[in-house]
């Protein structure tokens, strides 16, 4: 059963209820849907496990069996302290409560339920959850159009499509200069690092798990027949979308249980991610509530959370922009410099989480790629002397709009080894509209482009090495090779680089210019911080 535009009425009229209703955080409403999302689907997940013990004749203890000693006694029915445990069925409470009642079970026995079950859950999904829809109609409401929905007869992509409708809705930026990453830029850079089943993938600052999703579901599409391949609607525009149908079981139980590894640091994120996950048909995906820059993890603690010992085959993310992280909570591995920029120090971190040859795409903050404070460039400098920075995708501006205006790359890197040269891709278009809300579907699009141009880049190398550099260069992607980016104190600047043929007759971005003014400035700040505090140091 495909997204159907009632379903996605439904959840505009959620959203309606609730700002209506008092409740104008998008981002604490997306965490309360994805409760209700829960307590739905437990009931149906029940009743299959149920099934498939009786088939292989193996014992199984339902959730639902027994009786559950009350918390309130408000609901309690008569003297009784203690209620059947199948009152916990969406089926029985969602159906059967309302107003005052349905809150103050809801509230007081719903979620300490489910908490006391997760505890024992692999993601400890209800772990510190409550109840914040406590305006009787208001949750009625809610509760009646999520009943509506009919999650038990829709598939993985199905439910995990009125999830992302659902997240949707969060239109503001988080706290660290988390936002979140427009699904077809995620797609596009997927697309460009080639995950593979048997490969592992992480994303440390995973946010609502966007590009794992993005990484599973194209692993599935590369193992689908051609019967196994749909299109669907995303986003405005049609993609293809795979079953997976030519995956083996071994192959799908390694995608389930340890291939996808993330985690965050704020948890509203880590149960919206979990719940991403889950409807995707990811449940046993732990999303680790934690900040990678102020903990380090134990061997002990790593085989715990099934973590690859010698580090990740593939990185994904989009780090937070412009944070600061007390310095003196910065773990030793990552500190670079005496840097606090949570970019920078991202971006260390997560090279040094690959394996031996492994990749990673982040994306950064154009600052990163020019910024002229000493960390800046030791870290680039590190990053091209001791590891292959592949290439610099250089993103519109306004790409994540409405959250920044900041313009941003991505970087393209493989762990070891030393860079010999850098592609450029520079993209003026990538499919939207670039104005406030930037969802506007329209033809314009480089990135199918550049990714080819990406993928076929030894042949391009060739191609760049051979050409007549008096010649016009008409092409939106070019090289540098070691030797000019040594001469350019490591610069990453696609513009940096760019064409004389190209720079005389194209003028940048006046938003472009600006946000590079304001990057020097906040680097220049930096800069005089860092020499006032050591001045204090020495005259202490």
């Amino acid at each position: 059963m495909p997204l159907t535009p009632d379903m996605r009425r439904s959840i505009d009229q959620i959203r309606d209820y609730l700002f209506g209703g008092g409740y104008p955080d998008p981002v604490s409403n997306a965490e309360q849907l994805s409760f209700l999302f829960f307590f739905y689907l437990v009931e149906g997940i029940d009743a299959e496990n149920k099934v498939r013990a009786r088939v292989i004749k193996q014992p199984y203890t339902s959730l639902f069996d027994g009786d559950w000693e009350l918390k309130n006694p408000l609901n309690a029915e008569g003297n009784y302290t203690t209620i059947p445990r199948s009152h916990f069925k969406w089926s029985v409470w969602a159906k059967g409560l309302s107003g005052e009642a349905l809150v103050r079970f809801v509230r007081d026995e719903v979620f300490a339920f489910f908490t006391e079950m997760g505890e024992g859950a692999a993601h400890n999904f209800m772990r510190g959850a409550r109840l914040q829809i406590d305006d009787p109609t208001v949750l009625t409401q809610v509760v009646s159009l999520v009943d509506g929905l009919r999650l038990d007869q829709a598939d993985s992509d199905t439910k995990g499509d009125l999830f992302e409708h659902v997240l949707r809705q969060i239109k503001q930026a988080g706290e660290l200069g988390q936002f979140r990453t427009p699904r077809h830029i995620i797609r596009a850079v997927v697309e460009m690092v080639d995950p593979k089943v048997g490969e592992t993938i992480y994303d440390p600052a995973a946010g609502t798990a966007g590009f794992l999703v993005a990484a599973y579901n194209h692993i599935r599409l590369a193992h689908s027949s051609p019967a196994g391949i749909v299109e669907a609607e995303q986003d405005g525009k049609l993609q293809r979308r795979g079953l997976g149908d030519k995956l083996s079981a071994t192959q799908v139980s390694a995608l389930q249980n340890a291939t996808f590894f993330g985690n965050d640091v704020d948890p509203k994120m880590v149960r919206l991610a979990t719940m991403n996950l889950t409807l995707r048909g990811l449940p046993n995906v732990r999303i680790v509530l934690r900040n990678a820059l102020t903990t380090t993890l134990d061997a002990e603690r790593k085989a715990e959370l099934g973590l690859p010992e010698d580090g990740f085959h593939v990185v994904l993310a989009n780090p937070p922009f412009s944070g600061r992280v007390d310095k003196d909570r910065i773990v030793e591995d990552v500190k670079i410099g005496n840097t606090t920029a949570t970019e920078l120090l991202f971006l260390k971190y997560m090279v040094d989480s690959l394996r031996p040859g492994g990749r990673a795409a982040v994306v950064v903050p154009e600052g990163v790629l020019f910024g002229s404070t000493g960390a800046h460039k030791e870290l680039r400098r590190q990053l091209i002397e001791n590891h292959r920075v592949e290439a610099v995708l250089s993103l519109p501006g306004g790409v994540f709009q409405p959250y920044s205006g900041v313009k941003t790359s991505v970087l393209f890197i493989r762990k070891g080894g030393s860079t010999e040269h850098v592609q450029f891709l520079h993209a003026d278009n990538d499919g939207y509209k670039m104005d406030a809300n930037h969802d506007t579907p329209i033809e314009a699009d480089d990135l199918p482009g550049l990714a080819q141009a990406y993928a076929d880049r030894a042949a391009r190398w060739e191609m760049w090495a051979a050409r007549d550099a008096n010649a016009e260069w008409t092409a939106q992607w070019w090289f540098a090779d070691v030797a000019a980016l040594r001469a350019n104190d490591f610069n990453l600047s696609a513009s940096r680089y760019r064409p004389m043929s190209q720079t005389q007759v194209e003028h940048r971005d006046p938003r472009e210019l600006l946000d590079e003014l304001a990057a020097i400035e906040a680097e220049i700040t930096q800069e005089v911080e860092a020499l006032r505090l050591a001045l204090a140091e020495a005259q202490a």
